[in-house]
């Protein structure tokens, strides 16, 4: 079975170091400068420009601003549906912080994902419980 072209695409991101706010494969990208790049491959242009924001994980308070624009530009993916390859996560990474980190699951099985990690880069990570605990949504591209 062919992986899905989002999965393949964020492969060639992989070894990309890691550099907040950027998204150019090879040169340097956060979690959300791999769905960019991702998005940019697949569509050509992004549908909007990110605003300016801190990678503090532990951000409490405010809007969801990452949340909000997931929601305007991928597809939600219903709750109950089965975790795919291909599918956006959004994880909240501590309670009562607001959810700031992305990253794409890598396997049919949805036990891998790939996501760029502060001092790792772009890596494909096991989706253990400790990660899967903290996902507060899932999308997939258009």
């Amino acid at each position: 079975m062919d992986e899905p072209r989002e999965v393949t695409i964020a492969r060639a991101w992989l070894g990309t170091p890691y550099v907040h706010q950027a998204s150019t494969r090879g040169a340097g990208a956060d979690c959300l400068g791999l769905i960019r790049g991702v998005w940019r491959e697949i569509y050509g242009t992004e549908p909007e420009t990110p605003p300016p924001y801190s990678g503090d994980w532990a951000e409490c308070g405010g809007a969801e601003v990452l949340w909000q624009a997931a929601l305007r530009h991928l597809r939600a993916v219903p709750a109950d549906a089965a975790v795919a390859a291909g599918q956006v996560l959004l994880f909240r990474m501590r309670e009562g912080a607001i959810a700031k980190h992305l990253g794409l699951v890598s396997d049919p099985g949805g036990s891998r994902f790939i996501h760029a990690y502060t001092s790792h880069g772009v890596i494909e990570s096991p989706l253990t419980r400790p990660w899967a605990c903290r996902i507060v949504a899932r999308f997939r591209f258009p």
